[in-house]
């Protein structure tokens, strides 16, 4: 049996289902659109996304609350979750993904070390984040986290 690229899977799932996918991405810098978009049909499934690098874009572009970032930090469990629900609801889909982490080599600190990512994914009974850990340079971090959020949508629609 062919193997079958994971992105391929998902736009095959969404699609089947009638469901939408939105992206709010961080630290993977638009590589979650890039392999979702690179599949033939993903216009039908996927409305947009947004990379949000700096805190300024998390709030702009998705309502990410000023108070959130400073209490909890860009890297978090919280700011995933504003992330995903934030992008759900501008982009009007029926799931969005999240990623926000420290691709390294700096910033990382003990509590959060580099390689730390949260993956959220929003869906209408509500919104599940991932802590993750992927340590081993930018590019393994930015592919790893990309699979495992596109993994994560994956698990979410064979299951329903």
């Amino acid at each position: 049996m062919p193997h079958v690229a994971l992105e391929t899977t998902v736009v095959r799932l969404l699609t089947e289902q009638k469901l939408t996918l939105a992206l709010a991405e961080s630290c993977t810098g638009g590589g979650i659109a890039h392999r979702v978009t690179n599949v033939p049909g993903a216009s039908a499934v996927f409305p947009g996304g947004v990379v949000v690098y700096s805190n300024a874009a998390k709030q702009k572009f998705l309502g990410v609350r000023p108070e959130l970032l400073a209490r909890h930090g860009a890297v978090s469990e919280a700011v995933a979750r504003a992330m995903a629900e934030g992008a759900r609801d501008k982009f009007g889909a029926d799931f969005a993904l999240a990623v926000t982490g420290i691709a390294g080599p700096t910033g990382g600190t003990k509590a959060k070390p580099v390689g730390t990512v949260f993956i959220a994914l929003a869906g209408a009974p509500g919104t599940v984040v991932e802590r993750k850990f992927n340590p081993g340079g930018r590019k393994r971090f930015k592919e790893l986290t990309a699979q495992q959020a596109l993994e994560m949508l994956r698990a979410r629609l064979v299951r329903d």
